[in-house]
């Protein structure tokens, strides 16, 4: 009787279990579909993303500093394998710089604005002028001389990430929040988005992304006149893509955030959700196997190792329900991390890409961002 009555409790515990695990099933769903439901609402409040045409953009990668043939037996394609090819062996090249000469602070309402031209010229006159806001630390809580400069995110308002920047700033760190190429007042009087940041223009591109790592460069050149001596990184989204590049071509650069990360740049144009309208561009002229190779030289994961030789501490976070940079992709990257035994911290938030900046979600990322900051710098 005993052994019969402990046999039928295993049953009621099995069914139990079974139960409650059907339970949480319905649950994750549930919250899954409304997390999707929310990004959509999101991303779509913007009505002003343009479907633009597609364009090998090779104008704007034949000034870069390699000594190629043309190619044009081998068409636009052909000639960007090769490119690609050359920029990832000689990355030095392809990020380096000759550093700017007239570093300038203006003092505006907001605070004070770093000014210079930037050393990757492009038509733009706007553009050509890089401008990072800073944030400095708080003299109550300064602990030597510590900086990081903020990259936000594509399209980003000028006024976003302050309150992160503040945050930092308050913890004894100084912030220079940098506004990307084509955005803020670098952007454009033709454009209401930064479209020339990322576009169905394949060089045009690429052209961005070297000048954001460049430009970044720069504005540590910057922090070291002032006399900071232990600098971080802190990059969003786009952001975080360019923050990637910029610390693997310099070892000043000793503490990273990347707040959602990516292997290939390629993949998340083509599959994320704020880059729709980029896919419809394209899709007609090109694979995603093909884009992807278009675009190696700016894609995170071809220079994994040599990230991997710097003594850096890391932080990489990414979204369960992210659309924009599909989760597969992010933990792509992570796996690399951990394969080379990348100093690191990894956070995963149960959000969206757009979610992540709502409430409470913000709050905690922003805690983590600041305490991980506050812990290795």
């Amino acid at each position: 009787m005993i052994l019969k009555h402990r046999s039928a409790n295993l049953g009621n515990d099995s069914f139990r279990h079974s139960q409650t695990d059907k339970r949480m099933k319905l649950v994750r769903k549930w919250y899954g579909q409304r997390m999707e439901r929310w990004e959509h609402k999101l991303a779509f409040r913007d009505s002003n993303r343009v479907v633009r045409p597609f364009d090998w953009g090779l104008e704007w990668i034949r000034k870069w500093p390699f000594d190629l043939p043309e190619l044009e037996s081998a068409g636009p394609e052909g000639y960007l394998r090769v490119l690609n090819q050359a920029a990832i062996q000689r990355s030095d090249a392809l990020f380096g710089y000759d550093k700017p000469a007239d570093f300038r602070v203006i003092r505006e309402l907001g605070g004070d604005e770093l000014q210079f031209t930037s050393p990757v010229e492009t038509p733009y006159a706007e553009n050509n002028t890089v401008r990072a806001r800073f944030f400095p630390a708080k003299k109550r809580w300064k602990r030597g001389n510590k900086a990081v400069v903020l990259l936000p995110h594509w399209n980003s308002k000028p006024h976003q990430h302050g309150a992160l920047c503040r945050g930092i700033a308050e913890l004894g760190i100084s912030v220079l929040r940098i506004s990307l190429p084509y955005h803020d007042r670098r952007m454009p009087p033709e454009l209401s988005r930064a479209d020339y940041a990322v576009s169905a223009n394949i060089g045009r591109t690429m052209d961005a992304t070297r000048q954001a790592v460049v430009d970044v460069r720069s504005c540590f050149d910057w922090l070291q006149e002032q006399g900071f001596e232990d600098l971080g990184i802190v990059g969003t989204s786009l952001g975080s893509c360019y923050a990637f590049l910029a610390s693997a071509h310099d070892e000043r650069i000793k503490v990273n955030v990347f707040n959602h990360c990516s292997t290939y740049f390629g993949d998340v144009v083509w599959s994320g959700l704020s880059t729709r309208h980029i896919r419809q561009g394209i899709e007609s002229e090109i694979t995603l196997d093909r884009l992807r190779a278009a675009w190696d030289c700016v894609s995170p994961v071809h220079y994994m190792d040599r990230f991997a030789a710097q003594p850096k501490k890391s932080f990489f976070l990414y979204a369960t329900y992210d659309t924009t940079f599909p989760p597969e992709l992010s933990r792509d990257l992570v796996r690399v991390v951990q394969e080379r035994k990348v100093d690191h911290k990894l956070v995963v938030m149960p959000c969206g890409h757009y979610t992540l900046g709502e409430s409470p979600f913000k709050f905690i990322a922003g805690y983590e961002i600041c305490s991980f900051l506050k812990r290795n710098l």
